[in-house]
């Protein structure tokens, strides 16, 4: 097991936009190591293409790409990057809908679509990825305040908590760096994976989606948590309320994200 010198994140999508980018609901960020570079989700759109182009970014020299749950908002681009080696889980492809209005809320291809497109690889369980990126699979839901609720169905018409969500942990030199896309299955619950994963629990950094939004019960528990974990640094983002990232910069050190944000953690 090797950690990596050097992590250099870039955020593609975000819902925010920083200069020369454009934004929409979803996430993509790139993430690259010493001895890997994945696109980590793509959004829902091919915006995450047009922002590495005004970014000066070379997206050929990407061949893996990891999705983290299977939300259009998350997933969508990539079909606009096929020849690549994907890594997901293997329910990734579930038809889902939002029990509020009946949208439908799940990838726009199936999995015989992306056998064509990718090399496909599903896996429940972690997975290697590089000496120092691991994708985490299936995250066990542990604790007593989060993944409780669910605000989707799935095609059958039962509750879908989304069990395909997941995450990647990448072993730096300045210690664990956690990258989730929407923490449905709790972002504690992922951290603490993370950890007993790596068997690292100096936490450098907790990136991505919480799916935290205003006047949940998970928000005050989750916030104690992160607290307790002395987590250097949170870029909450994408799927957390502006308020509950307020809360969070107030009580943590947090760092913004936008589309075309750089983030670089070196040795």
């Amino acid at each position: 097991m090797k950690n990596t010198e050097r992590l250099d994140l870039t955020f593609l999508v975000d819902n925010n936009a920083g200069p020369g980018c454009g934004a929409e609901h979803g996430l993509s960020i790139i993430v690259e190591t010493d001895d890997a570079c994945i696109l980590f989700d793509s959004g829902q759109s091919s915006l995450f293409k047009s922002n590495a182009m005004s970014l000066g970014i070379e997206l050929d020299r990407i061949e893996l790409a990891v999705l983290s749950h299977g939300h259009y908002d998350h997933g969508n681009g990539f079909e606009y990057f096929a020849g690549r080696r994907l890594v997901c889980h293997p329910e990734i492809f579930i038809r889902r809908y939002r029990e509020k209005n009946g949208t439908y809320i799940g990838l726009s291809y199936d999995r015989q679509q992306a056998e064509t497109w990718f090399d496909l690889q599903l896996s429940a369980r972690p997975m290697k990825l590089s000496d120092s990126i691991t994708f985490l699979g299936q995250i066990p839901r542990l604790n007593d305040f989060e993944a409780k609720q669910t605000p989707f169905y799935d095609e059958a018409g039962q509750p879908d908590f989304v069990p395909d969500d997941s995450a990647i942990a990448v072993e730096t030199a300045k210690g664990l760096v956690v990258i989730a896309g929407c923490s449905h299955s709790g972002i504690c619950n992922i951290v603490d994976y993370a950890c007993a994963v790596t068997g690292c629990n100096d936490i450098a950094a907790v990136i991505g989606g919480f799916h935290l939004k205003e006047g949940s019960l998970a928000i005050e528990p989750t916030m104690s948590y992160l607290k307790s974990r002395n987590i250097k640094l949170l870029m909450p983002c994408h799927c957390v309320d502006a308020s509950v990232i307020q809360l969070l910069h107030a009580e943590m050190p947090c760092e913004p994200v936008f589309s075309g944000r750089r983030v670089i953690f070196a040795g």
